[in-house]
């Protein structure tokens, strides 16, 4: 595991900006990663102010003990452990909670996490190396209907049954074990992409979401996220890819619309169901100077939404 290894944080200042810190507030980053946000939350933050930062990644939790501070509480568990992790600790309500998904520039380019076809290494991409199936273990046993099924709906590859039944065919003759064989594999079957995209992102992509479930588990989070936010606590929140920021989007909008009335039911103003969240103004991207340094932004997408009263 390379410790030398640089994340720049996609939407630092905009992110943490949403959360309109308070100094005696309580936060919550669910995705700590190297601390970006978690340090620019605790330079806000007065000295009764609180952040409790998880990550399931124990590189992340490494790097996050280098933070001495009494304000801070890091925890090695997922984000969908949320409202656990808050009871554990004593928390009720919370005054904001940041969520940056996907993966970290350190995952991405430390060769023996296996998230990158970049490099001959071994096929892992697991978030939590301490738990759990690698890539390759999935991939020896996995029935070709799942699998196609996998690479289509996460990877949204539309070369996905060929590629399914490519990869179910080798693992025959020699088992997939390195990010190079498996590159291999799919750039058999993909005859045409975008430019300057490497032909096995997409299922790169796919195997790694469904191995860490990773849209379940933000699926699952969001309700948690609303139910433990303050009146007036706000939720600020990065995606990277389109099936991410699809939930994302869709959960804000249906919390902040709230219970459908049925037509044509005669019901008073004053009983009209009112959402419980508001969206707080329109979906922030990163900027022409932050895409200059740092490529990768160039998807993300911040969505922000403030807790309305009961």
């Amino acid at each position: 595991m390379n410790a030398g290894l640089v994340h720049a944080t996609v939407l630092l200042s905009e992110a943490v900006e949403a959360l309109q810190v308070r100094e005696e507030g309580v936060y919550v980053d669910g995705t700590f990663g190297r601390g970006g946000h978690s340090r620019l939350i605790l330079q806000r933050l007065g000295t009764q102010g609180r952040l409790i930062a998880l990550d399931k990644d124990p590189a992340a939790i490494e790097a996050g003990r280098a933070i001495d501070d009494a304000r801070f509480t890091l925890v090695h568990r997922g984000f969908e452990h949320l409202a656990e992790v808050l009871h554990e600790l004593g928390v009720d309500k919370v005054d904001g909670v940041l969520l940056d998904l996907g993966v970290s520039s350190p995952q991405l380019d430390d060769e023996q996490r296996g998230f990158s076809f970049r490099f001959d290494a071994p096929l892992d991409m697991r978030m939590d190396t301490s738990s759990g199936q690698t890539a390759a273990e999935w991939l020896a046993s996995v029935e070709e209907k799942e699998l196609a099924e996998v690479i289509r709906d996460y990877g949204e590859e539309r070369f996905a049954r060929q590629i399914a039944r490519t990869i179910v065919a080798a693992r025959q003759e020699r088992a997939i074990e390195t990010t190079k064989q498996l590159g291999d594999l799919v750039a058999q079957c993909v005859r045409t992409r975008e430019p300057g995209k490497n032909p096995a992102t997409r299922t790169f992509q796919a195997i790694r979401i469904h191995l860490n479930r990773e849209l379940e588990e933000l699926e699952s989070v969001l309700p948690q996220c609303v139910e433990r936010l303050k009146e007036g606590g706000r939720m600020s929140i990065i995606s990277f890819h389109s099936l991410e920021d699809r939930i994302v989007k869709r959960f804000m909008r249906d919390m902040a619309q709230g219970d459908k009335v049925p037509k044509f039911v005669p019901i008073r103003a004053a009983d009209v169901p009112h959402g419980k969240v508001k969206l707080i103004g329109k979906p922030i991207f990163a900027s022409a100077a932050e895409l200059e340094v740092n490529p990768r932004a160039r998807s993300a997408v911040l969505r922000v939404a403030e807790r309305l009263g009961d």
